[in-house]
């Protein structure tokens, strides 16, 4: 199954918005990394986001250009235990091994969920996570747990190139 992990997109401060909605800016990228994705062929059947309406925003727009249902799950704020949802994606990947789950949620959880997908423990922080941007895990063939098979970038999606 392949896994999708994606930081929401650039949001309000919550002086400006305490609810925190996407920036222009943000939506923009997130809706750039979704066509360029989208463009490519990646397709998933289900978009996970944390219920916070960043998360939510960036989530519609990426489960959109997927063609996945989108839909919230607790578990993914920023300082929630990634264990769980770990667990709840290596079986999934075990049931539905044709699958493909996107997950947008909030650093540091991403981090850490990354972490314990690929090396098996939280702080190895193998991926530099950036707003918007886009990371394909997939199963390994040689063993237990997940691969990096690439990262989209917003810059790489815009054209502009890799910093």
């Amino acid at each position: 199954m392949d896994v999708y992990l994606m930081q929401h997109g650039v949001a309000s401060s919550a002086a400006d918005d305490p609810a925190r909605p996407l920036t222009p800016s943000g939506r923009l990228e997130v809706d750039q990394v979704a066509g360029k994705a989208a463009t490519c062929g990646v397709r998933a059947r289900r978009c996970i986001h944390s219920g916070k309406l960043r998360a939510e925003q960036s989530a519609r727009i990426i489960g959109e250009a997927l063609g996945a249902q989108v839909g919230a799950r607790g578990g993914l704020n920023p300082s929630d235990p990634v264990e769980p949802i770990a667990d709840w994606l290596r079986n999934e990947s075990k049931a539905h091994p044709d699958d493909a789950i996107a997950l947008v949620g909030h650093l540091p959880f991403l981090d850490r969920l990354a972490s314990v997908l690929i090396v098996g423990q939280p702080e190895a922080h193998p991926i530099r996570f950036e707003n918007a941007g886009l990371v394909k895990l997939v199963p390994r063939q040689d063993g237990p747990g997940f691969a990096v098979a690439w990262i989209l970038t917003p810059d790489l999606a815009s054209g502009d190139g890799p910093r």
